[in-house]
């Protein structure tokens, strides 16, 4: 199941490459003498297409992951539905649509030509901004809508959290811990650690946390076997100077010294904490227009109960937000509440 899930891991890096890829290629077409107009005219909406369609690909793989690593297992197959992957597809992970998030990147060459940057630095500057926005949103997809796949399979009772060197200390303590199917997966930017679907969980079974593989550092995808990776074997592994730069001088320092690992680097977590899965209440438009999915069904629903009548048409008012897929897991109080969540918010069919 390892393999499996690094597998798909090294799969879905590639997919955002070649998104990331697709970004570059057309960010070199902007007009220098006139950011705006080209980005506006041409190279904004291809870019945000690729962006989509990069999505699309991450997305659509959950169900083949999630169905390949239940059957390693030998688990009951069936799920109470299958991901939309054009649900998560066209919008940002915050719900904010991906024009507007893009356009940040041309707001930051400007910004830098304003402030006395050559025009190849400031646009290589908005480029490396485009590349970041961009690759996050085409993993973030995926990440989505495998979390959706999973709480759609009732044999899944939770994720391991899958870990390949090289990782940073936070990254590192986290390795092979096992997570309840709707608890959040937090990250840093720019992490690869991967969810690995399991049938067993700890707090089912009696036990700790899964065994972990012990070795070194030095270990690659191609060069040794992979596993979960034992924080203090990894940590024994490196140099003094690596220990230094990824646990910081003084928390290498007290875990040399037999320092609990785990709590000296937690520590420091407000150091990488995010809003990603904050309580706020996280919504979206996609789909809420008066062509989307969310509308038409909202207004099939609410025809159905008798609230509005049959021939309301596009006179309908939504009355409820859509929710991202992170916010519902949040706020679902079983198994059966989020998959009703989901398929209500058309993640799932």
């Amino acid at each position: 199941m390892r393999d499996i899930a690094l597998a798909f891991q090294a799969a879905q890096a590639r997919r955002v490459r070649l998104t990331a890829n697709e970004v570059q290629r057309l960010w070199a077409q902007l007009d220098q003498r006139d950011l705006s107009g080209s980005w506006e005219a041409s190279v904004g909406p291809r870019i945000v297409r690729a962006i989509t369609a990069g999505q699309l690909s991450t997305a659509a793989v959950a169900d083949d992951y999630v169905d390949e690593v239940v059957d390693a297992e030998g688990a009951d197959p069936g799920r109470a539905g299958r991901v939309r992957p054009e649900a998560f597809a066209g919008l940002a992970a915050d719900g904010r649509s991906l024009d507007s998030l893009m356009l940040l990147s041309v707001i930051t060459s400007k910004q830098g030509i304003a402030g006395g940057l050559s025009a190849d630095d400031a646009l290589m500057r908005g480029l490396n901004q485009a590349l970041r926005l961009s690759t996050s949103e085409v993993a973030q997809a995926g990440r989505n809508a495998v979390g959706t796949s999973m709480t759609g399979k009732r044999t899944i009772q939770g994720y391991v959290r899958v870990v390949q060197p090289p990782a940073c200390a936070r990254c590192v303590i986290l390795a092979g811990k096992e997570y309840g199917w709707n608890r959040g997966f937090q990250r840093h930017p720019r992490c690869d650690c991967v969810h690995l679907p399991t049938t067993l969980i700890a707090r089912n079974q009696h036990r700790d946390q899964i065994g972990a593989d012990r070795f070194s550092p030095t270990t690659r995808p191609g060069s040794g076997p992979p596993g979960f990776l034992d924080p203090r074997a990894y940590f024994n592994g490196l140099s003094r100077a690596e220990q230094d730069r990824i646990f910081t001088a003084a928390g290498a320092r007290a875990i040399r010294e037999g320092g609990d690992m785990g709590q000296i680097v937690n520590a420091r977590r407000g150091m990488y904490t995010t809003t990603a899965y904050g309580r706020t209440l996280r919504a979206t438009r996609e789909g809420a227009t008066t062509r989307g999915f969310f509308y038409r069904q909202e207004r099939s629903r609410d025809i159905a109960r008798g609230r509005v009548r049959a021939d309301i048409g596009r006179q309908y008012r939504l009355t409820t937000p859509r929710l991202l897929p992170e916010q519902i897991f949040e706020l679902a109080e079983s198994r059966d509440e989020a998959i009703e969540m989901l398929r209500r918010f058309g993640y799932l069919a």
